[in-house]
């Protein structure tokens, strides 16, 4: 099965809003970045790093959403609404995952090593939160709006504030 349809059909399924695949294929930037993301990371993973840097700059100028090529990112991402989305280089967002707008998912070192986080799958990142450095959040984190993360979150927390601190923990917030 074509990724893209997968996708397409669990945006669809995930907002509100979305009418129909056919409108989300057509008119959501945050599935046409991702389709920018996927030609990008391709020549990354096979060393073509400047045609790869292209191909996320065109998503860039596209979209307003930055997605370095060399982002690992795991199926069924959706950015909604997306504007000003950056994910930096090292980052690994896991399945299923929900990002809004203005989220940052940065670095916090030159150094060349892992140095933007890790997302589990089914985590939610409020709009314009700031989620920086190495550090991983766990399955089913939701992040609220504006939060800066900067340590570890486990499995099922939500998290809030500068710096984001958990407000609850509860297995309940499972949607599958």
């Amino acid at each position: 099965m074509f990724k893209g349809w997968e996708t397409a059909k669990s945006i669809q399924t995930r907002d509100p809003a979305a009418k129909s695949v056919l409108e989300v294929i057509l008119l959501y930037p945050g599935f046409h970045a991702l389709g920018w993301y996927r030609i990008g990371n391709f020549f990354y993973r096979h060393h073509r790093f400047f045609i790869a840097r292209l191909f996320g700059q065109a998503g860039r100028f596209w979209t307003g959403i930055e997605i370095h090529p060399g982002a690992k990112i795991g199926r069924r991402l959706f950015i909604d609404h997306g504007f000003g989305t950056v994910i930096g280089e090292t980052s690994i967002i896991g399945d299923d995952c929900t990002l809004y707008h203005n989220v940052t998912l940065g670095g916090t070192t030159l150094d060349e090593v892992k140095r933007h986080p890790t997302l589990g799958n089914n985590v939610t990142v409020g709009a314009g939160a700031q989620v920086l450095g190495p550090v991983v959040l766990g399955d089913y984190v939701r992040v609220g709006a504006n939060a800066v993360v900067v340590r570890d979150v486990e499995a099922f927390l939500t998290v809030v504030g500068i710096p984001a601190k958990p407000i609850s923990t509860s297995k309940n917030q499972k949607t599958e």
